[in-house]
């Protein structure tokens, strides 16, 4: 492996319009950036990825703070001990990461910019590498928390005036029945939709829970907290709508245990989240082998972090419309080219490693600090 080195950005971009969960609202993406710069056999590579940290320990344990210092610490010493060593660089490093206990948020980003550069050192898109072949992606809407419900039928009736299909609402106690049945009654029982709780639910809710059997929906997806694998199996078992995890997919054992409980009937993977885009596959490929469909989810990802995700989507198995979304569902101005709806797709890039074109001045106006290492 030739010498590299990696800068972190810590950068900020606003959305276009506030997005609320059960879990917290945001009006800004803070992101972290990596950019692995080597040189390649025609000269110098960069690698760009995006970690899935926030500023806070809100939504994970992880955030911005200990990203980067696991990062300066203790990932990036360790990568370049393994580039130092003879063989092939990235299952070395996969398997040097896997060694080190937590921390998905962190090796994810730094695998995936590592994995940028060496791709596009090669010449090779990530789909082509990941084993994907599709050239339009399926993807919906994830339509949060709104002040009111006339507010939610606007903005859902405006996403389907832009060309979505599928609608994914964000529910909470106080915050569910009301607004599906809302949806329902303003655009038909034909829209394909489905609800997010994102763990906001607890065991002695089930009953109200099967309430939404009403509502024929696709999915209900993480109605409970991460851990609590037995109280999703007994969802499961009760209600003739799919349960999706979410949030307790962090690994393949963890998925492989999902399954074996009979927790889930549909996977949401977020790459960040379960350690990168390699064992993304790995968990794809798992469910496919049980005949559980999946989808790519989105973590409001700058155009970095979305050219990856429409890599990974390409695979087989990806059967039901990511939470990828286009680029001005939520920026009016990003880093990288925009990706927007063609016939309620997205059109991965094709070039080489994630075919994210960064734009470096757009970064150098959002970062608001930086560190090499």
């Amino acid at each position: 492996m030739r010498p590299f080195e990696v800068e972190l950005r810590r950068a900020a971009l606003p959305l276009v319009r506030p997005f609320r969960t059960s879990r917290g609202a945001e009006t800004d993406k803070h992101v972290l950036l990596l950019q692995w710069r080597t040189e390649g056999p025609h000269g110098p590579v960069s690698g760009w990825a995006e970690c899935g940290a926030d500023p806070e320990p809100t939504y994970y344990p992880e955030y911005i703070d200990t990203v980067t210092r696991a990062l300066v610490d203790v990932l990036v010493p360790m990568a370049r001990e393994v580039a130092a060593a003879d063989g092939p660089f990235l299952p070395r490093l996969r398997t040097a990461l896997d060694d080190v206990p937590g921390m998905p948020l962190a090796k994810a980003a730094l695998e995936s910019a590592a994995l940028d550069a060496e791709l596009r050192a090669a010449g090779m898109p990530l789909s082509t590498y990941l084993g994907g072949h599709r050239d339009r992606i399926p993807v919906g809407v994830s339509v949060g928390i709104a002040d009111s419900i006339d507010d939610l039928l606007d903005w859902v009736g405006g996403y389907l005036e832009d060309g979505y299909h599928r609608v994914k609402l964000k529910v909470r106690p106080g915050w569910d029945v009301e607004p599906v049945r809302a949806v329902r009654e303003a655009f038909g029982d034909d829209l394909p939709l489905q609800v997010d709780a994102n763990q906001a639910y607890r065991t002695s809710d089930i009953p109200h829970l099967l309430t939404f059997e009403r509502f024929g929906l696709l999915l209900i997806e993480q109605p409970f907290p991460a851990d609590d694998l037995l109280a999703h199996a007994r969802l499961a078992a009760d209600l003739r709508t799919p349960v999706c995890l979410d949030e307790s997919i962090t690994s393949l054992g963890s998925a492989a245990a999902a399954i074996a409980l009979r927790a889930t009937d549909a996977i949401n993977i977020k790459p960040a989240r379960v350690g990168g885009y390699l064992t993304a596959r790995s968990i794809h490929d798992l469910a496919a082998a049980h005949g559980i469909p999946c989808f790519c989810g989105g973590m409001l990802e700058t155009g970095v972090g979305r050219a990856m995700n429409l890599a990974l989507a390409g695979l087989p198995n990806f059967t039901l419309p990511g939470d990828i979304s286009a680029t001005s569902r939520y920026f009016a101005q990003d880093i990288t080219q925009s990706f927007e709806l063609v016939d309620s797709c997205l059109v991965p890039p094709t070039g080489p490693g994630s075919g994210a074109d960064v734009d470096l001045d757009a970064v150098e106006e959002v970062t608001s600090a930086r560190i090499t290492c």
